[in-house]
């Protein structure tokens, strides 16, 4: 089987409910995974947008989820939870979701999953989602995504 990422609140491709959105109740939406390689010691996840205006926009990251875990649930996003998260290009650490112009049309927004080597990423608190991603890049054995789209 190969490493698995899903929403159980959107299928890939789909658009992404309301409430999920920064202007919803702002709520990240649950995640699960399945069959990570042999070798994995913890998990990144990173929530990206490349159709933002000016350019890449990272709205969520979150490291050394341990590899016990294989779901994070709706709402876990929030600031204030156990899970050891970067700042997004808002400037929050957390999660955000949502929020393209509007008329500025659709928006993808790719949730990715890395199963690491490693059981801890060198990231100081409040770090960059930017930040976070690189620092897991060369601990990655295998990645999933799913994708979500938005238009306002």
């Amino acid at each position: 089987m190969a490493f698995t990422l899903r929403s159980p609140a959107f299928a890939g491709d789909d658009r992404i409910p309301h409430r999920f959105a920064r202007d919803g109740a702002n709520l990240s939406p649950p995640l699960e995974w399945s069959d990570p390689p042999e070798g994995t010691r913890s998990y990144a996840l990173i929530v990206e947008d490349p159709d933002a205006p000016r350019g890449m926009f990272r709205h969520w990251a979150v490291f050394d989820i341990p590899t016990d875990k294989r779901r994070l649930d709706e709402g876990q996003g929030a600031r204030g939870t156990e899970l050891r998260q970067g700042a997004n290009d808002f400037g929050n650490p957390g999660y955000d979701g949502p929020q393209p112009p509007e008329g500025h049309g659709t928006h993808h927004y790719h949730f990715r999953l890395a199963a690491l080597d490693t059981d801890h990423l060198d990231v100081a608190p409040r770090e960059r989602a930017e930040a976070v991603w690189a620092a897991a890049e060369p601990h990655i054995l295998a990645e999933s995504e799913i994708v979500g789209t938005f238009e306002r």
